[in-house]
């Protein structure tokens, strides 16, 4: 266990995804999935307002909803971080602070619950002063319905500007910075958003850590993607270099008799800044490979072999 950035939340190396809910997982799989995580040890769910309005017939809210309804009946609020975002909820677009304020009060009535653990911005919105938008997630922290802030899908340029502005009006900084980060996508953190996160103290919580399900190894080949609903994010990193990275990956797992994305998502917690990796499960049976993360500790050389393979990657 450990501290995520500032705040006082206490952060299990792997924190679950609530994407699935509502899209590739049902309310009773999402349910059980829950039940394993907390089970596991775990301690803090992240969702979206947003999640899934991408799939035919849903309108966004369906994860909060699914939460929500797991906290009801399993009472197991008090145990349990809840990280939830706003900007992309079609009825709650942008970080005005009108917006901020309402997506804020329809988190909380989705989620049946009277605190949001950790907020984020989900995605910057430049069409509304910076001004505006912190000091609109500052009130709510001051109003007890917000405990800390967090940011995603920030550029470095603006993530300096929202820590200056919080500072000069005397508001909380974001504890948390959740940016797409992996194996087999790392330009987005790095080097930039990096540093700056080293340097305010923030907590990183990677995105796609596993590379839209590239990084489990269970698509060796484009025959493997056919009717999966990942198929077009996954088949992006097929490349010779791509696979190759697969395959070290699944020599350091054989070595640490471990599953392919347990190493995936150990290698980003050795990487600086890195608070804890972030992933989702379909189906209570997935959560085991994930939770091992937080006994599985690569050694200097296996990190450096993995760097490698990452970086011919990237090169390829």
């Amino acid at each position: 266990m450990t501290v995520l950035g500032g705040s006082d939340i206490e952060l299990h190396p792997l924190v679950l995804g609530g994407n699935t809910f509502g899209w590739t997982s049902d309310e009773a799989a999402s349910h059980r999935i829950m039940d394993a995580y907390l089970d596991g040890g775990g301690t803090l769910i992240d969702t979206a307002d947003g999640y899934s309005a991408w799939v035919p017939g849903n309108s966004g809210g369906e994860s909060e909803r699914t939460i929500g309804s797991w906290l009801k009946a399993g009472g197991r609020r008090d145990s349990v971080a809840i990280a939830t975002k706003v900007s992309s909820h079609p009825e709650f677009p942008g970080l005005s602070e009108k917006n901020v304020r309402a997506a804020a009060e329809a988190s909380l009535r989705r989620l049946g619950t009277d605190r949001i653990d950790l907020y984020y911005a989900h995605f910057d919105d430049p069409d509304t002063p910076l001004e505006e938008t912190v000091a609109a997630f500052a009130a709510l922290v001051q109003e007890g319905k917000v405990r800390h802030i967090g940011l995603s899908n920030y550029t470095p340029e603006r993530l300096r500007e929202w820590l200056e502005t919080a500072d000069r009006l005397g508001a909380d900084r974001p504890v948390a910075l959740q940016p797409h980060y992996s194996l087999v996508h790392r330009n987005t953190y790095e080097p930039e958003l990096r540093d700056i996160a080293v340097d305010a103290g923030m907590g990183v919580l990677p995105y796609y850590g596993l590379g839209g399900g590239f990084l489990t190894g269970k698509y060796r080949t484009r025959a493997d993607l056919e009717g999966r609903s990942r198929g077009a994010t996954v088949e992006r990193y097929f490349s010779d270099a791509g696979l190759a990275l697969v395959d070290v990956l699944a020599e350091i797992a054989d070595a640490h008799s471990a599953e392919i994305p347990t190493i995936a998502l150990a290698w980003l917690l050795t990487r600086p800044g890195v608070a804890a990796a972030l992933a989702s499960a379909s189906r209570p049976e997935q959560l085991p490979a994930l939770l091992a993360v937080a006994d599985t500790v690569l050694t200097d050389d296996e990190s450096a072999a993995l760097t490698r393979a990452s970086d011919a990657a990237a090169a390829g």
